[in-house]
């Protein structure tokens, strides 16, 4: 392959496979930073939700909850706060497949990029 191409073209193609490798990676650190954000979120949601679904009041009444809005706090009740937080561990858990999915995708991208290269530097070799 790289005994009829000149050696400007070679360059050139060289250099976008060089380009595609680096953005792969650095994409794909950018996604597993995100990717462990996220999960870093979804347990901490998950966390809150085990802790309020265990909580009781002493004499029987609903328990006081609070949530932020802005510079503020609102009352709500017991079981809007539970749907509230299911519903965002719902969304976290799609975004962290979203991202595993992202992530594989492009570590396959990034792999596919060294293995051109080192056919290149490997057939340049034998020349």
């Amino acid at each position: 392959m790289s005994q009829s191409l000149p050696d400007d073209t070679l360059r050139k193609i060289l250099h976008q496979i060089q380009q595609q490798a680096v953005n792969a990676n650095r994409n794909l650190s950018l996604t597993k930073a995100q990717l462990s954000a996220k999960e870093r979120e979804r347990r901490m949601v998950q966390l809150t939700i085990k802790e309020i679904s265990e909580l009781n009041s002493a004499d029987g009444k609903e328990v006081k909850m609070y949530r932020g809005v802005g510079k503020m706090f609102i009352q709500v009740p017991k079981a809007d706060m539970e749907g509230r937080l299911n519903n965002q561990e719902k969304e976290l858990s799609d975004e962290v497949d979203g991202l595993t999915k992202k992530s594989k995708y492009l570590e396959k991208e990034f792999n596919e990029a060294q293995g051109q290269l080192r056919d290149i530097f490997q057939s340049s070799t034998r020349r």
